[in-house]
């Protein structure tokens, strides 16, 4: 075997076709491909989780079970593997006390430095940690801002408990969390709470001595309305969902801390300086900024600290990360954001012979700032590892030593390699990412009339300049401009005055069970039409009811807990993983039983299955592009281009009054030939009478727009300005402008 080569070979992972392959290490290597084509799957179900497991079994199990989880790919063989770095763009999320500083270790290096050489001197560096109690505000326990219940919001106290006077989510009528209060015989519930007396209004929110002097007194088990919610929804873990973010919004008020004043430091660690500036103050400078602030300090004490710490702080800047200050939390930061700041981290490892993988590292990046990015990629190459990258970008593609393309087709019409090869070799190819490489610039088109205006008033927030922006209405409206310019603040400002529908890449699936049957709402129609055929009733073709398979309860695995060993799922004896009775599998319709259906993509399901519910929820879904998901593919597994465009979809299926679209950059994880579809879609939405304002890099979706914003000229506290307003055509002078090629 040539161990300069990674060998697969027989590789089977979801659609891929038992794949042959040898990509070589020490190299960078491009996968393309038509989005659903299977690029994900070789580069992460199949060579990272091989690599992943393997390393992982190094460890004794006790550590095993602390480690992520790998699920081992289906392939004849898989050699030549190193241990695996993957840095993909989920978000950093974290909780809030994740800042960009503490991610990126530069606030280490930071406490450090204080601790060493400020003034007055504290020793320790834990004095400078807003995450310890030596350093943390004792106000705010280092969290920067106070959140407080804002109780006054809680109840209607013109309503009654059985007419709805709790407005807290979960408290319907007739529901758990009701009964509690309802039920409990100390309080009079079709009473509106404005008769109420004072005591018996407090013990429903605080319960306590207020509780204990009503008559009946509450059970001892008797939870309050506050001591409730901050159990459900602020003592919870750090990845909260929409509904969960939208309750803390509704029903708390958060403000900058009144002692420490966002600092999230103790008074004496406030106080401390290093060349005259306290450790708060370096935490809101721009990277950039700090990092020619803290060249400064020539001290020799301190110089290997002083020399890493601008290291680090220069390669966030070199790679287009200069507009973030330290103290900025990484929850707000975007997906491309936290690609970026995570391949940072990595480039300061002294270890060589590593798997580095990324996912689209040009996602949120401006044309201009490309270069940067493929100059760390090979940054990363020359120090003797080997880097896998799945990317849509022609730039990335043009800067690879070789280029892999699955395909030709999504779903079961792809999983084959089409292409390997260079760059030069790619554009002489026949595939569909050569062809769309050859297809010339679209013809610019006459815009849109727009209906109106909304006027985005004296926008501050973040990096913007007091500006005031007219965005027309019933038009595509494009806001672009290299990262940290200020788009998304702007698109903020949008919703905040005027409100707007935000179609983003969150996750849609909250759960396993969460597949494209249960979100489009086709579940009960497939149903019917089983029992129908079968003269069953409808419930013997359900998963969750009667038509579960009593074994493994509708899940189709079954999972045996091994104490300090990895927990074991194995398929379901009963019903092979079917996830239905045998009684449910004996009927059929157009030759499929109901667990079938489950294996059908999108289209197919659309050809397959005569009923008119079916096709109008799915209908959507496939055009948008995503008619290579199969109906039951659990949506957790689904990028965040295509959780965006499944909301998307959505929106085309229930939008009915004319409404204000923003789209947060919907090209991401698309093919450039997926790109037409989407544009397509958006100019379904306009036609309709809705108002679409896109923030995108793309330049096809650029040249498309009816209206252009382009904010700028540069990132943070050089950007937040408007370069120019119009119509496409008549943008010059800029990097967008540049980047389109007008003179």
């Amino acid at each position: 075997m040539n161990e300069r080569m990674i060998r697969i070979r027989g590789a089977r992972s979801n659609n891929l076709d038992s794949i042959d392959l040898d990509v070589p290490r020490g190299a960078l290597t491009v996968f393309a491909g038509v989005s659903g084509s299977g690029k994900s799957s070789l580069v992460f179900d199949t060579i990272a989780a091989e690599a992943g497991h393997q390393v992982n079994e190094t460890y004794p199990p006790f550590l095993r079970n602390r480690l992520p989880k790998w699920t081992r790919p289906e392939a004849d063989e898989l050699a030549g593997l190193s241990p695996v770095v993957v840095i993909d763009q989920r978000r950093l999320g974290g909780n809030a006390r994740s800042t960009v500083g503490t991610v990126t270790d530069a606030w280490t290096y930071l406490r450090l430095l204080y601790s060493r050489i400020g003034t007055p001197h504290l020793g320790e560096s834990n004095r400078f940690s807003f995450n310890e109690p030596a350093g943390m505000c004792p106000a705010c326990s280092g969290l920067g801002e106070t959140v407080a219940l804002a109780t006054d919001r809680f109840l209607d106290l013109d309503r009654s408990l059985r007419g709805g006077a709790i407005l807290l989510p979960g408290f319907v009528d007739g529901g758990y969390w009701h009964a509690k209060y309802t039920d409990i015989g100390s309080f009079d519930p079709d009473t509106p709470l404005r008769e109420w007396t004072e005591d018996q209004r407090l013990a429903l929110l605080h319960g306590g001595a207020h509780a204990s002097r009503l008559d009946p007194r509450p059970p001892a088990s008797y939870e309050s309305l506050t001591a409730w919610f901050e159990r459900i929804y602020l003592r919870t873990s750090d990845d909260l969902s929409d509904q969960k973010r939208q309750a803390i919004d509704r029903f708390t008020r958060s403000g900058t801390c009144p002692e420490c004043g966002g600092e999230r430091l103790n008074a004496e660690a406030r106080a401390v300086r290093v060349l005259g500036r306290t450790i708060g103050e370096l935490a809101l400078m721009e990277v950039a900024e700090l990092a020619a602030h803290v060249a400064a300090v020539h001290d020799p004490a301190v110089a290997p600290v002083v020399a890493a710490l601008v290291e680090r702080l220069r390669a966030m800047d070199a790679i287009g990360l200069g507009y973030l200050h330290l103290g900025r939390a990484t929850a707000s930061l975007s997906g491309g954001e936290s690609q970026r700041i995570k391949t940072v981290k990595h480039l300061g490892s002294s270890l060589i012979e590593l798997l580095y993988i990324f996912d689209e590292p040009t996602v949120g990046l401006h044309p201009h700032d490309v270069d940067a990015m493929t100059g760390l990629l090979k940054r990363l190459r020359d120090k003797g590892n080997t880097v896998l990258v799945v990317e849509h970008d022609p730039a990335v593609m043009a800067a690879a030593d070789q280029i892999v393309e699955i395909g030709p087709d999504a779903g079961a019409a792809g999983g084959r390699v089409v292409f390997q090869g260079t760059y030069a070799q790619l554009l002489r190819a026949d595939t569909p990412t050569a062809k769309a490489l050859a297809a010339r610039t679209p013809a610019p088109r006459t815009p849109r009339e727009p209906a109106g205006t909304v006027t985005v008033a004296h926008a501050a927030r973040n990096n913007l300049r007091d500006l005031t922006v007219d965005v027309p209405t019933g038009v595509l409206t494009v806001l672009t401009g290299v990262a940290g310019s200020g788009k998304s603040s702007l698109a903020a400002e949008l919703v905040a005055q005027h409100g707007a529908i935000v179609v983003d890449q969150k996750p849609v699936g909250a759960n396993r069970r969460s597949t494209p049957v249960t979100y489009t709402g086709i579940a009960a129609p497939i149903r019917r039409l089983f029992a129908k055929a079968s003269g069953l009733p409808a419930k013997y073709f359900s998963a969750n009811s009667e038509g579960a398979c009593p074994d493994c309860k509708g899940l189709g695995i079954v999972y045996t807990d091994l104490a300090f060993m990895d927990g074991q799922e194995t398929v379901c004896e009963t019903c092979g993983g079917r996830r239905f009775t045998a009684e449910a599998l004996r009927h059929r319709v157009d030759g499929l039983t109901v667990a079938d259906v489950d294996a059908l993509t999108i289209a197919d399901a659309l050809d397959r299955l005569p009923d008119p519910a079916i096709r109008k929820g799915l209908r959507d879904l496939d055009r948008v592009g995503l008619g290579y998901l199969r109906l039951g593919q659990p949506l957790t597994t689904l990028s965040g281009g295509e959780c965006q465009r499944v909301k998307i979809a959505k929106e085309l299926r229930e939008a009915a009054a004319p409404s204000v679209y923003v789209l947060d950059e919907p090209t991401t994880g698309l093919h450039l030939r997926d790109v037409d579809t989407l544009l397509d879609v958006m100019s379904q939405l306009v036609d309709r009478g809705h108002t679409v304002v896109v923030i995108e890099h793309h330049l096809d979706v650029i040249r498309s727009a009816d209206w252009v914003v382009d904010l700028g000229p540069g990132a943070g506290r050089h950007g937040g300005r408007v370069l120019y307003e119009g119509p496409v055509a008549g943008l010059r002078d800029t990097p967008t402008a540049a980047a389109l090629g007008h003179p």
